[in-house]
C-alpha cells in the first residue's frame, strides 16, 4: 500500500501516479481499497457501496460484496452518486488507477482520525482475503498546511516558516507514517496540523500491517511553493508501505 497526495495535478500529480504505478506486481490484483475524506475525530465514517466512479479512462467499478461485508459490522454514512459530500481526496487517485490497473474495482471510503478507524482497515483486509481478493491500499492525505490563507502562522512567515515546515512539521508525520505507527499518525495530524486527512494514513497504515508491510519508504516530498512560491503553501508526501 502506500500514502499519495490529492492537491491537484499539477501540485502533487507525478508524486501521486508514482505511488500508485509502484503498487502494480507480477500478480493481477483484484481491488485498490481507497481511504481518504476531510474528516474530524468527531465525524462519521463514509462508504460508497455500489455503483461506479467515472474517469476519462472509463468506469471503475465498486466492490460491492466487500462494502457489504463491512456495512455488516461497522457503521457507515452510506453515499450514493445522488447523496454524496463533494471530496477530491479519492476522486484525483483514479484517474491514475484506471490507466495502470485496467480491470481493478474500488472500494472508497472515508476515515475519521480516531482508533475505531483502524479497526476498518484490518477489517477489510480480512474480508478481502477470505473473498480470495487480492488488494492495494490507499491512504490520500495532504501535509502541513501553512500560512494566511490556512489560518496557521506559528512561525511567521518567510524562508524560516518553510524550512520549518519542510524540516519539522512535515517531517514528524511522515516520521509517524513511515514507522507503521497509526495512532501517533493520528495524533500527529490533530496535535500538529502536518495533515488534512490523518485518519485516512492511519486506516491505511492499520491495513498495509494486516496485509504484511512492516515498514514505510517515503519516495518524494515536495510543497506547493516549489511550482507557485507564496506565503501560503502545502507539504506533500508519497510513502509507501512494504516488507522489511
Amino acid at each position: 500500500g502506500g500514502i499519495v497526495p490529492h492537491a491537484g495535478w499539477y501540485y502533487s500529480g507525478a508524486i501521486a501516479c508514482n505511488i500508485i504505478a509502484a503498487l502494480q506486481g507480477e500478480s493481477h490484483i483484484d481491488t485498490i481499497v481507497i481511504f481518504g475524506m476531510h474528516l474530524h475525530p468527531s465525524s462519521s465514517a463514509y462508504i460508497m457501496a455500489e455503483g461506479t466512479w467515472e474517469t476519462p479512462f472509463g468506469d471503475i467499478e465498486i466492490h460491492s460484496d466487500l462494502a457489504d461485508m463491512l456495512l455488516k459490522n461497522f457503521s457507515f454514512m452510506v453515499e450514493t452518486p445522488e447523496n454524496y459530500t463533494p471530496d477530491n481526496t479519492i476522486e484525483l487517485q483514479l484517474p491514475f488507477i484506471k490507466y495502470l490497473f485496467k480491470d481493478v474495482r474500488i472500494l472508497p471510503m472515508g476515515v475519521p482520525p480516531r482508533r475505531s478507524s483502524l479497526e476498518i482497515g484490518k477489517a477489510v483486509c480480512m474480508a478481502a482475503t477470505k473473498m480470495g481478493e487480492k488488494i492495494k491500499v490507499i491512504g490520500s492525505t495532504d501535509l502541513t498546511h501553512y500560512g494566511q490563507n490556512y489560518g496557521y502562522t506559528p512561525k511567521g512567515g518567510g524562508a524560516g516558516a518553510l524550512k520549518w515546515v519542510k524540516e519539522e512539521n512535515d517531517r514528524r508525520f511522515i516520521d509517524a507514517v513511515c514507522s507503521m505507527d497509526p495512532e501517533r499518525a493520528i495524533q500527529e495530524g490533530i496535535t500538529h496540523r502536518n495533515a488534512c486527512c490523518s485518519g485516512a494514513a492511519a486506516t491505511a497504515i492499520s491495513a498495509a500491517k494486516a496485509l504484511g508491510a512492516e515498514k514505510g519508504k517515503m519516495i518524494a516530498y515536495s510543497t506547493s511553493y516549489d511550482k507557485s512560491p507564496a506565503e501560503s503553501f502545502v507539504g506533500y508526501a508519497g510513502i509507501l508501505f512494504q516488507e522489511k
